[in-house]
């Protein structure tokens, strides 16, 4: 007998986040490394849109304590309307920014983020979930 098997990935978030590193990988070929993060910002939007992945461009959330509001965050890309993906050109990815994306993933209601390093000809990145 054959068991019917779970959809885990109900809103393809494994093929976005396939699709968006994909993207990435186009960037840094092509763009190289080292130049500031508003580059591979412009770049990244770019290869989305080329891609035919729908997305926004610094989203802002707002930011809740008890019920007043104190500010708001603003994460690089938004893509598909569930993934947060994160721009970086830093020596390397640590708990500090995967600290930063959890919580824009919590605020936010998101449940998978990505984090994308563009400093070295080695793209370098990480994905985090809630």
């Amino acid at each position: 007998m054959v068991q019917p098997q779970m959809d885990t990935d109900e809103h393809g978030l494994n093929e976005i986040t396939f699709s968006v590193n994909g993207c990435a990988m186009d960037v840094i070929n092509q763009v190289g490394h080292g130049f500031h993060e508003k580059i591979y910002e412009n770049a990244l939007a770019l290869a989305l849109k080329k891609r035919g992945l729908n997305f926004s461009q610094q989203k802002h959330f707002d930011v809740y304590f008890d019920t007043e509001k104190v500010g708001s965050f603003v994460p690089d890309f938004v893509v598909e309307n569930n993934v947060i993906v994160e721009l970086k050109t830093i020596d390397r990815i640590t708990n500090n920014e995967k600290g930063q994306v959890m919580n824009y993933l919590r605020v936010s209601g998101l449940k998978i983020g990505i984090i994308l390093n563009f400093k070295y000809a080695k793209l370098d990145w990480a994905r985090v979930i809630l």
